[in-house]
């Protein structure tokens, strides 16, 4: 289970660590691609085959409208590499996408990891009221 907040810095060489405790649930090898409300999704490769490709095997390629996010997902999305240390390098692209320059915060939500640069996290959460956020939840069943 992904969960928790971690904040942490990538380095000179633009490398992160993963914190362990996500590390784990997430495996070797795991998926980084383009998120939503500019931040970055972290997948197992098992959770990216579950959550996405499973998902979109029946889509038709010829409907236009379905394909062109789904082309902007898949082309985003890349399988890590820890050098010796643990640490990974982001394609530049997605560092860009993701407003990440030096600090970083990891957010576990459940079947993935979301990671942001840590200016756009607070800022995101600024002024939010948990009782209000949850009403949300509560609308779905959880």
């Amino acid at each position: 289970m992904l969960i928790g907040t971690f904040r942490h810095q990538v380095d000179e060489k633009k490398r992160m660590r993963v914190p362990s405790k996500l590390k784990e649930s997430l495996g070797v090898g795991f998926i980084i691609t383009k998120g939503t409300n500019g931040c970055l999704f972290a997948f197992s490769q098992d959770s990216f085959n579950e959550e996405v490709v499973e998902k979109t095997k029946n889509l038709s390629m010829f409907d236009a409208e379905v394909q062109k996010p789904l082309r902007i997902l898949m082309s985003s999305a890349f399988e890590t590499e820890e050098d010796n240390q643990g640490r990974i390098l982001i394609p530049q692209e997605l560092r860009t996408f993701a407003s990440i320059t030096k600090k970083i915060v990891f957010v576990g939500v459940g079947s993935r990891v979301e990671i942001w640069a840590e200016e756009v996290w607070d800022k995101y959460n600024e002024g939010t009221d948990f009782d209000e956020a949850t009403k949300t939840l509560a609308g779905l069943g959880v």
